[in-house]
């Protein structure tokens, strides 16, 4: 079979069955309103859709990139939340667009002081939050970015797997409960140019490195920092919602920075990949 037209093929199968594997938690989700009850499996799809279609195209499961790669992308993935997560919510709390709130962290069912607990949460949580996004990981980076990247172009491949992540996570936000305070159709059209401009990101990590752990990192780290802790720290003032969280101008505008930036970059990607000649 043509390389092209099989890498075709392989991309149609697995949305296939992300979309059929999928449909199990978007059921439950819009009969329950509720996204968080099956927030694991949900994410969990892809990873379940990836496995499936390599082993229908007789396919290895180390394609998929498993080795950690260079220190310093691992480490890009991991500080990148950190950068733009903290400048966030420091002009947040400055400008008075959502308070700061020092509240310690319950663990272990014990109230800890502010400080240790937020130093433990930042170590300890990252492996759950790591394991949760491994599963989306391993489909977008792991499988569909490497494959769109043979028959098109870095920013095709890019922009393609952006469309499909801002469309899997649709469900959520329009028929439950995953948004925020802010009306629904901005945190839909946030959530979705943000997505896009992470794409770009991740797809740069992931050809850069022939590495998904470097995207985990990033997905893990963002996870836990802009949706758990940092989010945690931060008091409603009525339009706070508009600014922080996934769904927020802040991380919508951080994500177009770093998405242009990488993408100005693509030219440093290996020759190997046709994502190196786009323009």
């Amino acid at each position: 079979m043509v390389p092209s037209r099989r890498s075709s093929k392989k991309i149609i199968t697995y949305l296939a069955l992300t979309l059929a594997i999928s449909s199990i938690s978007y059921y439950v989700m819009i009969s329950t309103g509720s996204a968080q009850s099956v927030a694991l499996p949900w994410m969990w799809s892809p990873w379940i859709a990836a496995i499936v279609t390599q082993l229908l195209f007789r396919d290895g499961l180390g394609e998929f990139g498993w080795r950690p790669g260079p220190l310093r992308y691992l480490i890009l993935g991991y500080a990148a939340p950190w950068i733009y997560g903290l400048l966030i919510h420091t002009v947040v709390w400055v400008t008075g667009l959502g308070g700061f709130q020092a509240r310690p962290f319950v663990l272990l069912g014990i109230p800890m002081p502010f400080v240790i607990s937020l130093v433990v949460m930042c170590l300890l949580g990252l492996f759950p939050a790591c394991g949760s996004a491994l599963g989306e990981e391993i489909g977008s980076r792991g499988l569909l970015v490497p494959e769109l990247a043979k028959i098109t172009t870095f920013t095709r491949t890019a922009l393609l797997t952006g469309i499909i992540w801002a469309v899997w996570h649709c469900p959520g936000v329009i028929f439950a409960d995953y948004h925020r305070p802010a009306p629904r159709p901005f945190d839909l059209l946030s959530i979705t140019i943000s997505v896009f401009g992470m794409s770009l990101f991740t797809a740069w990590l992931r050809l850069k490195t022939a590495s998904i752990w470097p995207a985990v990192l990033w997905h893990g780290n963002h996870n836990l920092l802009i949706q758990s802790i940092l989010l945690r720290m931060t008091v409603d003032t009525g339009v706070t919602g508009y600014f922080v969280d996934d769904f927020g101008i802040g991380v919508l505008l951080s994500s177009l920075v770093m998405g242009y930036v990488f993408w100005s970059k693509r030219s440093d990607l290996p020759n190997t990949t046709i994502a190196s000649n786009s323009r």
